[in-house]
């Protein structure tokens, strides 16, 4: 039977209201600690984290079958994991050996010492929080963070919007590449599946997904040399390459036709689906000299929810993932955030905020950039917000640069920037790149991610506090000698 949340320590076992967390420390793992420590011990955090965490598992599985990790213990390892940007292996070192980290698991250091964490124990249970359940923690986290801030309930949140691209774990994708990655895993899954009936098929596998990847590197090596036939040279490699390809795809269909109903042959017709897109692809542009629609390109195979996105940055960047947009209010809590698929900055202003009003009735002033702005959006979100900062594209009319010049739209779109402060904080806090497979996982992962940051913000007020509070006693005693 699962606990939501332990009750009662047991024998031996420090309570977590009373573990000892260093204010010295200038390393991040106290600040998240400390964090989770005051929602732990926050009697209406506790009881709506509680409410939360009942959705990660159904009544019957909390009611039934053996002692399971407590969805306490998941939620604090995701919230680590994200927030410090650990694999699960570092992860699984620290929660069976980090002294703070196990008490906060609800370990004894000295009587508990035994339970150990499998690793693949801690990978199936933290990926079971959702990204809906973390939405309403986030929220209770946030009114726990004004809270501790004593923010009135009538006390008007003044918020900062803005985007920034999380990028997927892909290599770089071209045609060529892309179709070596669908090849490749087509055959090896085809060998695994033949071998597991009797089949004597693909027992060559090796060598030849080797020769495929011959056929790629003869490619790549023309395309870097300067010889004067090059063009000639490129299209004849590129021929090569899927004639072989079509070969195997043509091996691959008699061989999907005897493996029937195997458990992998749905596996191995998405693979093939993938290879005959870039065959065709590459005929058309390499062999033909066509230009392929941007609408027509996948970047990746295995994270096909992977967008190309070019922000208009200086030197032309490029980043390889999706857009994710948040809102920060002016105590530095992330009230609201939206993954944007195929979706631009203009498309989402008036939906996200009024998503972050369904939680925050009080978020009453937003700023943005330019890149939100719309005529729509301009009418929009004037009628839903006190006040709306968002600079004008192009040549503006008299009217305009008046309330440009207004000095309230000025200052707070000077104090606009500080989002970017933000972004920063949550790039270094895990938001720099999803590890996480599929769409599922990119959206969970950063929910957790802006949970954490959110407890981390608490716990960095908790210990300037206590810091403050220690200087004052110094200070004092120094002035009584």
């Amino acid at each position: 039977m699962r606990e939501i949340i332990p009750s009662q320590p047991s024998l031996g076992q420090t309570n977590i209201a009373d573990i000892i967390i260093s204010d010295k420390s200038r390393d991040d793992i106290p600040d998240i600690l400390k964090g989770l420590q005051y929602i732990y011990t926050d009697p209406d955090m506790n009881a709506a984290l509680s409410e939360q965490l009942k959705n990660v598992f159904s009544s019957k599985q909390l009611s039934i079958g053996r002692i399971g990790m407590d969805v306490w213990s998941i939620f604090v390892l995701s919230t680590l994991r994200v927030n410090l940007n650990w694999d699960y292996d570092r992860l699984h070192e620290m929660a069976n050996q980090h002294i703070g980290i196990r008490e906060m698991l609800g370990h004894d250091s000295v009587f508990n010492n035994s339970s150990q964490y499998a690793l693949q124990t801690i990978k199936d249970n933290v990926r079971m929080l959702t990204p809906e359940t973390l939405e309403e923690i986030n929220q209770a986290v946030v009114l726990a963070g004004h809270k501790l801030l004593n923010k009135k309930d009538d006390d008007i949140l003044k918020g900062r919007a803005d985007s920034f691209v999380l990028e997927t774990n892909v290599h770089f994708p071209t045609d060529v590449s892309l179709l070596q990655d669908a090849m490749r895993k087509a055959i090896n899954l085809s060998y695994d599946a033949c071998r597991s009936l009797g089949f004597s098929d693909w027992r060559q596998h090796e060598y030849n997904v080797r020769c495929l990847k011959s056929l790629l590197r003869k490619i790549q090596i023309i395309k870097k040399g300067k010889a004067k036939d090059k063009e000639e040279r490129l299209i004849a490699a590129h021929q090569e390459y899927i004639d072989a390809a079509k070969m195997f795809v043509k091996k691959l269909e008699c061989t999907l036709e005897a493996l029937k109903d195997n458990i992998l042959s749905i596996q191995i017709r998405n693979y093939l689906n993938h290879a005959y897109r870039q065959i065709d692809q590459i005929e058309r542009r390499a062999i033909n000299g066509e230009t392929i629609p941007a609408s027509e390109k996948v970047y990746s195979i295995f994270e096909t929810h992977t967008e190309w996105v070019n922000k208009g940055k200086a030197g032309g960047k490029i980043e390889l993932g999706i857009k994710v947009c948040i809102i920060e209010d002016q105590h530095q809590f992330i009230l609201h955030h939206r993954v944007m698929q195929k979706e631009a900055d203009s498309d989402i202003a008036e939906l996200i905020v009024k998503e972050c009003q369904k939680r925050f009735p009080n978020f009453k002033i937003c700023s943005f950039d330019k890149g939100f702005d719309s005529a729509a959006n301009q009418g929009a979100l004037g009628n839903i917000l006190d006040t709306v900062i968002m600079p004008k594209k192009g040549k503006l009319s008299q009217e305009r640069k008046e309330v440009e010049h207004e000095a309230e739209f000025i200052k707070t779109r000077h104090q606009h920037s500080a989002v970017e402060s933000a972004i920063n904080c949550l790039e270094q806090h895990g938001l720099d790149k999803c590890p996480d497979k599929g769409i599922d996982g990119f959206k969970r992962y950063v929910a957790i991610a802006i949970v954490g940051r959110n407890i981390q913000r608490i716990g960095s007020i908790l210990r300037a506090k206590n810091r403050a509070q220690e200087q004052r006693k110094t200070r004092k005693f120094l002035k009584a000698a």
